[in-house]
């Protein structure tokens, strides 16, 4: 079996992590996912490794690994200044290995994305309406209401870019209901049924 990329990606607030740590480990015994590590401007948090979480690069570096064409996709992130991006290697050293490369990028970077492996299966995860994601993202309490509303512009934003190429959209109400659906498409996809 060829192993394809897998695309996951919705708004702020949808699951995305949760979802992407339960695939991780309900599909091992069927085969190999690894999540890629993405790369970043910005400083590592408190907890965080280089290579586990993050590549953290330093600017500079970041944006010459650019230059030279190492990058599937880059974004800034909300206008912030911190750049992120999926090295190329995410990709070739997993597919190396017989893994199925699980990315958790923005709308714009699974375009991108996209547009170079036309085989990724792509998976856009939503809350199911605007009304949820707002209900989720003010229970985090984590948001200035700058923010939050910011963060619910690009939501709508996304969800109508979304429809264009998404092979899936998964809707997130419930983890392991979720997590099954996505598991079961999967399968399909890869040939495991």
């Amino acid at each position: 079996m060829e192993p394809k990329i897998i695309i996951l990606s919705g708004s702020s607030g949808v699951g995305k992590s949760t979802l992407v740590r339960q695939l991780l480990e309900v599909t091992k015994p069927y085969f190999s996912l690894e999540l890629s590590v993405s790369a970043a401007t910005r400083a590592p948090r408190e907890g965080e490794q280089d290579g586990r979480e993050y590549h953290f690069l330093s600017r500079e570096d970041f944006f010459a690994r650019e230059k030279r064409g190492e990058f599937l996709e880059t974004f800034e992130v909300f206008g912030h200044g911190d750049w992120y991006g999926t090295l190329k290697t995410e990709v070739t050293e997993r597919f190396a290995r017989g893994c199925f490369p699980l990315l958790e990028v923005d709308v714009n970077g699974a375009e991108r994305i996209v547009e170079q492996y036309p085989d990724a299966i792509s998976f856009f995860i939503t809350a199911g309406s605007i009304e949820e994601l707002t209900k989720r993202l003010e229970g985090r309490g984590t948001e200035s209401q700058k923010t939050l509303k910011n963060r619910l512009a690009v939501a709508e934003a996304e969800m109508k870019k979304a429809r264009t190429f998404y092979k899936y959209t998964i809707l997130n109400d419930d983890v392991a209901r979720a997590t099954d659906e996505i598991l079961q498409i999967l399968l399909e996809e890869t040939g495991n049924v």
